[in-house]
This record gives C-alpha cells, sequence and structure tokens, in this order.
C-alpha cells in the first residue's frame, strides 16, 4: 500500500518498548483478531495482548491506538483508541477492548473506531484491495487526563496526544484479504 507512516507528519519522540503475546511486529494478525462485525471468516474482533516498558520519566497516562492507514479513505480507519490509561499500568490483556470494557483499567477511556463501537475491531481490508499496515501504538503522555471523553473520535484523541506526547513504541502488523 502507500508507503506513508502516520508518525511523518508530527513530531519525533522518544522511544520506548512494546511487545505482544498475540501479534509480532512485521507480521500478519492471527485469524482471531480479524473482523467479525465485518464478517470476516475467523474475525472475532479480539483486542492484541500488549506490555510495555521504559517509558519516559514524566509520563502521567498512556493512550493506545490501533491505525489503518492503507484503509480505502482519505483519514485511513481506526480500529481502537483507548485514553486516560494510568501510569502505573502497563499491560493491556488480549480481550481487553470488548464493548462492556470491564477489562479496562481503571479510568481508561475505549472511544468508538471508526466502525462506530466504543471496542476494538478487528482487520478487514477489503478482499483484492492488498496487504493493509496495522499500526498498534502505545503513547506515553504528560497529563493524567488526555481531555477526551468517550463521544470524542480518535481523531480528536490523536490532535490532543501531539500535544502531550513523551514517548512512544508501536508494532505494525499485516492483514490481507485475497
Amino acid at each position: 500500500m502507500s508507503g506513508n507512516d502516520p508518525f511523518d507528519r508530527i513530531p519525533e519522540a522518544a522511544s520506548f518498548t512494546v511487545t505482544s503475546t498475540t501479534v509480532a511486529d512485521g507480521q500478519p494478525w492471527p485469524a482471531a483478531q480479524y473482523s467479525g462485525a465485518f464478517g470476516v471468516p475467523g474475525g472475532e474482533d479480539v483486542s492484541p495482548q500488549l506490555s510495555w516498558s521504559g517509558a519516559p520519566e514524566g509520563t502521567k497516562s498512556y493512550a493506545v491506538t490501533v491505525y489503518d492507514p492503507d484503509a480505502p479513505t482519505q483519514s485511513g480507519f481506526w480500529h481502537w483508541a483507548v485514553a486516560n490509561i494510568p501510569a502505573s499500568v502497563t499491560e493491556l490483556a488480549e480481550g481487553a477492548g470488548t464493548a462492556t470494557g470491564e477489562d479496562m483499567p481503571d479510568g481508561a477511556i475505549q472511544l468508538k473506531n471508526d466502525g462506530g463501537t466504543a471496542q476494538f475491531v478487528g482487520a478487514a481490508p477489503p478482499s483484492g484491495h492488498g496487504t493493509h499496515r496495522y499500526f498498534i501504538t502505545v503513547h506515553a503522555l504528560d497529563v493524567e487526563d488526555i481531555g477526551v471523553n468517550a463521544d470524542s473520535s480518535p481523531a480528536f484523541l490523536g490532535f490532543n496526544i501531539f500535544f502531550h506526547t513523551l514517548g512512544r513504541a508501536s508494532l505494525v502488523v499485516t492483514g490481507k484479504i485475497d
């Protein structure tokens, strides 16, 4: 797809480490992380397990985003956006991104994805559209509350993140439907 990195237009930030027992950087999504909501066979909309470490000093909260810049829109596709994760939290369990949010840390807010639901929605690249990239990013922030609510868009979250980023850690996974 396009070779654009969604972080090319914003200032660099300190890096830290994000890992996952569900996905590996540069590798395809497992079947469960595809979208059942959009009818992908085997898709279950299961959010990936994420762990992070080494965030910059002064980190007061985290946000997690999953974004597909290769979606056939002018704005890409936001699959998941979570704000106000307390600084003491350094892991989200696999499957935490459900509509109930019951496995989210206290105080964390899931915003509506581009499918219109406040949860993780899995990969669903159009059949024959080629390989898409999914940027799974943990943002270390200098505020406890990023100033969004559950009705905010992921793009608005991204705008607020721009002004409060101390560090960023990403995994890029791929998806394709033939």
